[in-house]
């Protein structure tokens, strides 16, 4: 049915690839912070994924073509063809997805802020504080003059 239906089969394509331009663009701005990289990536997808109806003239006077396609490939066909009224309102479509997924990356960018593992936490302070005993233990059995000088080592902390 899939290779049947060539509509379908397009469909596909596009999304897969519109995948692989999210996943480029979220890893292309490593240094931005997670607060604007998610909303970025989530306006791009909202341009991207908001579909909307158009209509094409046929061969034969009087008929039409009408599908699905992506909003912003409507309009960006309405500018080549100079067709104001389509691109007002696929321009309207690609305005509000936009804003759509600029809203949606800002929820998640503040969720993942404040839901985020403690860096602190109960748990993380007893296991914190058990290392240290262990470190501890380990260097008294060495010298005491050695342990002294060797500087406490910082794990690096990713996000």
């Amino acid at each position: 049915m899939l290779t049947s239906d060539s509509m379908s089969l397009l469909w596909l394509t596009y999304l897969g690839l519109s995948l692989v331009v999210l996943v480029a663009g979220y890893l292309a701005l490593p240094f931005l912070p997670r607060l604007l990289r998610l909303p970025i990536t989530g306006m791009v997808a909202g341009i991207l994924w908001i579909p909307t109806r158009f209509r094409l003239p046929l061969v034969e006077e009087g008929e039409f073509y009408t599908g699905m396609a992506p909003a912003v490939v409507v309009a960006t066909v309405a500018l080549l063809e100079r067709n104001g009224a389509v691109l007002m309102t696929s321009g309207l479509l690609v305005a509000a997805g936009a804003l759509l997924g600029i809203a949606i990356g800002v929820l998640l960018a503040w969720r993942l802020r404040h839901d985020g593992p403690p860096e602190e936490g109960t748990q993380g302070k007893r296991k914190h504080k058990d290392s240290e005993s262990h470190n501890n233990s380990r260097r008294q059995g060495r010298s005491g003059e050695q342990s002294r000088q060797q500087p406490k080592r910082r794990e690096p902390k990713i996000g």
